[in-house]
């Protein structure tokens, strides 16, 4: 009785513990790569965490591709702001 209360308590702490995770692309990846290494080499735990590992890169490359700036696409040609479009000043430098 002593062994479960104590597995109990464990269990409970461990819970409170856990804060909110990240699982963008974990779950989907987990469950593909529990699949592929059940089926093909008898090892769906190693897959799934495979997998999840897969899934959390691919989708921290697509957030990061999205994320991008393209500042090129920003930078406006002269003389499309307000009013007519107006030559360099000439400068005069004689004495």
């Amino acid at each position: 009785m002593r062994l479960v209360g104590h597995a109990s308590a464990l269990a409970i702490v461990t819970l409170m513990s856990v804060g909110a995770a990240e699982a963008k692309g974990c779950i989907k990846g987990a469950i593909i790569g529990g699949l592929a290494g059940h089926y093909l080499a008898e090892r769906g735990v190693v897959g799934a965490v495979a997998g999840c590992l897969g899934g959390r890169y691919l989708a921290n490359r697509q957030a990061r591709r999205e994320r991008e700036i393209d500042y090129g696409s920003r930078v406006q040609p002269r003389g499309t702001g307000y009013g007519a479009p107006q030559a360099y000043p000439r400068r005069s430098y004689s004495y």
